[in-house]
């Protein structure tokens, strides 16, 4: 049957047409974009994975920033804790001077003025911070790190040096005899000294290895993430290519639909 007041192939070619327009839309916009998910109407359950991988990815990146920041309150520590061993292989340089016979009175008064100094200049390190928080504390403080975004927490120890400067407050020496005894004293606190620093290096190489970790989480995760959002640029460039053309036909189809109208008319001219 031949019908000139309903045209059905020309809407069935239009609504193909739009069709096509749309999905060349989204195509572009992936593209453009760069993003295979642009609107949950893309992939509704791919945007809600790539959602909680984003978060995963943002909390990652928090925990590496707070594990950062206590590897380097602890190379800020390792720092005085050197300045603090220097002071003390001085104090016990002295003493062994200071035992030397050969020497006059007037050479150990000048040793027990430096040890004086250098005792006052140890105490002052006690009160040394980082943004704020102390390096040192005799009350067995700890500092607490977010070592990944699951929240757990690594607790840091800090030392107490206290302790080595009250005994340094006790070690004086004015002759041989009790230079010889300040020198086992300066000795015994360079050993608990060096205890200290190397708790500090083992807390640091804990905390590198904890930061490490985030780093190989961190990538991973945004490698799961890319899978998910970003497009197959090549891939959709061929589907851009292919929509196009379509789209292409589809406008001469409609035109030709449109025109079959006219050539029932010339049948009853």
């Amino acid at each position: 049957m031949i019908n000139i007041n309903s045209i059905a192939s020309a809407s069935a070619a239009a609504n193909q047409l739009n069709q096509n327009n749309r999905n060349l839309q989204r195509s572009l916009a992936k593209l453009s974009s760069g993003l295979r998910i642009n609107s949950a109407y893309d992939d509704a359950g791919g945007l809600a994975v790539s959602i909680k991988l984003s978060a995963s990815i943002r909390k990652t990146e928090a925990a590496s920033a707070n594990v950062g920041n206590a590897v380097s309150f602890l190379q800020t520590q390792d720092g005085v804790l050197s300045s603090a061993s220097g002071y003390l292989e001085r104090m016990s340089e002295m003493a062994i001077l200071c035992m030397d016979e050969t020497i006059t009175a007037d050479d150990r008064a000048g040793y027990i003025t430096e040890l004086t100094s250098l005792k006052a200049s140890f105490v002052s390190l006690l009160s040394e911070e980082f943004n704020g928080t102390a390096l040192f504390d005799a009350a067995g403080a700890t500092l607490d790190v977010i070592t990944n975004e699951n929240g757990d927490v690594a607790t840091i120890a800090q030392p107490d040096l206290e302790a080595i400067s009250t005994a340094l407050s006790t070690l004086v020496f004015t002759d041989e005899t009790t230079a010889a005894t300040a020198n086992t004293g300066f000795t015994t606190q360079i050993t608990a000294l060096g205890r200290l620093i190397a708790a500090n290096g083992a807390e640091q190489r804990r905390m590198t290895y904890a930061q490490d970790i985030l780093g190989v989480n961190q990538t991973n995760l945004e490698a799961a993430n890319s899978r998910i959002m970003d497009v197959d640029v090549a891939r959709e460039s061929t589907e851009y290519s292919r929509l196009s053309i379509v789209r292409e036909s589809g406008i001469a189809m409609l035109a030709q639909a449109n025109t079959s109208a006219q050539s029932i008319l010339r049948l009853v001219q």
